[in-house]
C-alpha cells in the first residue's frame, strides 16, 4: 500500500498566510519536487542528468510590504524570520529561512537592486516529503525565485532562475550541490523529463510515454539517513577528480567506453570502478533518452537495471536496504528498477505498471519486515509542470 498524499491547497495557503502576517497574500506561486530517472554522480563530472518534476509542490503566498524586509514563515516553523534586503548576505542566513531568503540575496548576485526594492512576507508550505531524496529544498528555492523575479519585474529567464537557485544553495545554504535539482523543478512539464548536460547547461525536455504506456514511477524511501554520507561523498568526488587527472581530461565526462581499457592500466582498482561507474552512467543516461524516443518507456528497465549495479558494485554508494528494494521491485514485476540520490541510504524507485503498483508495494513492505528493517514510506510521482503562479 501507497503512502497517502498530503495536499497543500491555495485555500490552506491563503488561511495561513492570514494567520501569521494578519493580511491576504498578494499571489500564490507553486514549484515541484523532482526525481532523478537516471544520472547519479554524473553532475560534477560534467557530465548528464535525466530528472523531473514530480507532482508533489511547494507551495507559496507573498504580498509586498511598504518597507524594505523580507519576511519569511514556514508551516515546519514556530517563528518568523525578518531580515532587511539590505542587509542579506550568506553568513547572516541559517537554518530553514536561509533557502527562500538565500534566493533573495542571489537574485541580488543576478542583477536585482535590492536596496531600492520592496520588502515582502512569505508564507511557505510542502506536500514534498523532506528528506527522500525528492529535493524539497530546491522547491522552495524556485518558488520563491519565480515568485520575486513575478513582483519584483526582474524578467530573469527559468535557466537563469535555475541558476539563481543553486547559487543560494551553495552560497547560503552551504551545500555544494550541482543544477539538476533547480533545472528540473522550473524547466518540467507534464509527462517529460528534463535531459541536462551539465557541462553546457543546456536542457532538453523529453517526453517519457509513462502515461500511454500505463506507467507509474514508484519511490520506495528506505527510511535510512544519508546523512552520515559526507565523508562518502567527498572520497567519491576525489576519486573522480585523480581519475581524470590520471587520464589527462578535463573531467570524467570526456571519458568513453573505449577509453576504459586504458583506464584500468594506469589507475588503481578502487579508482577504476570509480571512473567504470561514472563513464557508463554517462552513456546509460543518453542510451535512456535515445531508447524513449525510439523504443518507448517499456524498453529502458535494463538500463535502469544496469545503473544500480555500477552504483552497488563499482561505485559502492548502495546499502542492504536499497538493495533489497530493488530487487524485490523486479522479482514482483517493476520494468526497473534503481537506488536514485547521493547514495548510503535514501530512496530507490521502480518504474512499474499501473496493475502492479500495489502487489509491489506490498512485497517490498513484507521483505523489508520480514529482514527487520523499519518499514519503508511507497508512493507514486508523476512527471509534473515546473514552477508557476498559480493565482
Amino acid at each position: 500500500m501507497t503512502a497517502s498524499r498530503p495536499t497543500v491547497t491555495a485555500a490552506t495557503i491563503r488561511a495561513e498566510f492570514a494567520a501569521r502576517f494578519g493580511r491576504e497574500p498578494r499571489g500564490l506561486w507553486s514549484a515541484p519536487g523532482r526525481v532523478n530517472l537516471i544520472g547519479e554522480h554524473t553532475d560534477y563530472n560534467d557530465g548528464y542528468v535525466f530528472p523531473f518534476a514530480i507532482n508533489r509542490r511547494t507551495l507559496i503566498g507573498l504580498a509586498l510590504r511598504d518597507d524594505n524586509v523580507l519576511r519569511v514563515a514556514s508551516s515546519h516553523a514556530a517563528e518568523s524570520v525578518e531580515i532587511s534586503l539590505d542587509d542579506l548576505a550568506p553568513e547572516k542566513l541559517a537554518d530553514w529561512s536561509a533557502y527562500p531568503l538565500g534566493v533573495a540575496w542571489a537574485l541580488g548576485q543576478f542583477g536585482a537592486r535590492l536596496g531600492s526594492l520592496p520588502g515582502a512576507d512569505i508564507y511557505i508550505d510542502s506536500e514534498v516529503p523532506i528528506g527522500a531524496g525528492l529535493s524539497s529544498s530546491a522547491a522552495i528555492e524556485c518558488a520563491v525565485a519565480v515568485a520575486l523575479n513575478d513582483v519584483w519585474h526582474l524578467d530573469l529567464d527559468r535557466r537563469t532562475l535555475a541558476k539563481v537557485g543553486q547559487l543560494a544553495e551553495n552560497r547560503a545554504v552551504g551545500a555544494p550541490t550541482g543544477i539538476m535539482d533547480q533545472s528540473a523543478s522550473l524547466l518540467g512539464e507534464a509527462d517529460a523529463g528534463v535531459f541536462l548536460d551539465c557541462r553546457t547547461l543546456d536542457a532538453d525536455v523529453i517526453p517519457l510515454g509513462f502515461d500511454a504506456a500505463g506507467l507509474e514511477l514508484l519511490i520506495i524511501d528506505t527510511r535510512v539517513s544519508h546523512s552520515h554520507a559526507t565523508g562518502g561523498y567527498a572520497a567519491r568526488r576525489a576519486s573522480c577528480e585523480a581519475g581524470a587527472a590520471a587520464m589527462g581530461v578535463p573531467a570524467l565526462r570526456d571519458l568513453h567506453d573505449r577509453d576504459l581499457a586504458k583506464a584500468a592500466e594506469l589507475l588503481d582498482d578502487e579508482t577504476f570502478r570509480r571512473v567504470r561507474h561514472v563513464v557508463t552512467e554517462n552513456q546509460r543516461v543518453l542510451d535512456t533518452v535515445r531508447t524513449l524516443r525510439e523504443h518507448g518507456p517499456r524498453a529502458i528497465g535494463a538500463l535502469l537495471d544496469a545503473s544500480h549495479v555500477s552504483m552497488r558494485d563499482d561505485f559502492e554508494i548502495s546499502c542492504a536496504e536499497l538493495d533489497l528494494a530493488v530487487e524485490t521491485a523486479k522479482a514482483a514485476g517493476a520494468i526497473g528498477a534503481r537506488m536514485t540520490g547521493g547514495g548510503f541510504g535514501g530512496a530507490a524507485i521502480a518504474l512499474v505498471p499501473h496493475e502492479l503498483v500495489t502487489p509491489i508495494s506490498a512485497a517490498v513492505e513484507q521483505a523489508f519486515a520480514d529482514a527487520g528493517y523499519t518499514a519503508p514510506t511507497l508512493f507514486t510521482v508523476r512527471a509534473a509542470a515546473g514552477a508557476t503562479r498559480e493565482l
